[in-house]
């Protein structure tokens, strides 16, 4: 999975105001600190709607299905047995199954999903996890950074769910409770259901999708 790039523009930065830079490391710092931010709300910025087709931009809904997000197979449907148990986690987009439309409107409307043992799920979250497949927004409760690494915990030996901006962890076998870094609550989880190996919405996002607001 991959993350935005900003190795181009903080080159531009260290080129254009190398001698302020390395004079004023204070002012180096928060012109790489307004980047970072920046990139992060570029994140989650929803895309244009003048060429999108009604619905893109609305949130999963139930009976929506799931499509990968990215790579050489983007767009199609996954099925469970596409899932790798233990991961990697796969990114998606939900789809409308009658219109077609995928909704990619909206950055808010990504999801990672990745195949677990259900053993190793709590109650609450093997609730909505057919065959041990959890789902949940892709947008770090923090500041909005797609989550885009597996690894192994911080604190643990566990893989957990990764924000590379601020290195947030979240266990997706206890309901995406963060184990690790600043991010302030749970990324929000999408209930699913399989029906003859194909993955489908059980239900709307459970908890706020997207970044914090205010301090």
């Amino acid at each position: 999975m991959s993350q935005p790039n900003s190795t181009a523009s903080i080159e531009q930065i260290d080129q254009s105001s190398a001698a302020d830079s390395c004079t004023d490391p204070t002012r180096r710092a928060v012109l790489l600190g307004a980047l970072a931010g920046c990139a992060c709300l570029a994140a989650i910025e929803p895309a244009s709607a003048d060429d999108e087709p009604p619905g893109a931009s609305e949130r999963p809904q139930k009976a929506d299905v799931l499509v990968r997000a990215e790579g050489d197979k983007a767009g199609e449907i996954i099925k469970a047995d596409d899932l790798t148990l233990g991961g990697p986690p796969v990114r998606a987009w939900p789809k409308d199954p009658k219109t077609s439309v995928v909704r990619k409107g909206s950055r808010l409307n990504e999801v990672v999903i990745v195949k677990l043992d259900p053993n190793e799920l709590d109650d609450t979250t093997r609730a909505r996890a057919p065959d041990g497949i959890v789902c949940y927004s892709v947008i770090c409760s923090h500041a909005g950074c797609p989550i885009t690494a597996w690894v192994k915990e911080e604190q643990g030996d566990k893989k957990v769910l990764k924000c590379m901006c601020h290195n947030s962890e979240f266990d997706p076998r206890q309901n995406a409770q963060v184990v690790f870094g600043p991010a302030p609550r749970r990324i929000a989880a999408l209930p699913l259901t399989v029906a003859d190996g194909a993955i489908s919405v059980a239900a709307p996002f459970i908890g706020k999708v997207g970044a914090q607001q205010g301090g």
